[in-house]
């Protein structure tokens, strides 16, 4: 028997303050999944990672701290994958051209995408009507 489907849409202010917010309903999400035949646990953190990094990406480079902006994130989940969206108003960028981070040398910027690409089966980012999305799939089968 196929779970049924899972919808969330979460809408949040440019303000890093709802990370934690979004990294645990992705974390809860994982480990209701009773069907996902690898380590719901892996899997929960994954998702907390993934989401908040993702977040945190979209508010940096929107209108950070404009209470009138906002991130959108939409979960959706059948018995096949997990996709995730995250919509923002930024200036958007070019996911190619975002560097595999030098561990030796540490420095600010690309660790997030890093994590995304490593966790998840697919990214793309894409420019849209008024903003940009972010699309992370991961296979659950």
């Amino acid at each position: 028997m196929c779970d049924p489907i899972i919808q969330v849409e979460v809408i949040i202010p440019t303000q890093t303050k709802y990370l934690n917010l979004i990294g645990s309903i992705g974390e809860q999400i994982a480990k209701d999944l009773e069907e996902y035949a690898g380590d719901r646990e892996a899997l929960a953190y994954h998702l907390n990672l993934v989401l908040t990094e993702a977040t945190a990406n979209a508010i940096k480079h929107a209108n950070y701290n404009d209470p009138k902006d906002t991130v959108r994130i939409t979960i959706h989940i059948d018995d096949q994958e997990l996709n995730i969206k995250v919509y923002d108003h930024g200036q958007g960028f070019d996911l190619e051209k975002v560097d595999i981070p030098d561990f030796e040398h540490p420095k600010e910027g690309g660790m997030g995408i890093f994590f995304i690409r490593t966790f998840m089966d697919s990214v793309t980012y894409n420019r849209i009507n008024d903003g940009n999305v972010l699309e992370i799939i991961k296979h659950l089968k």
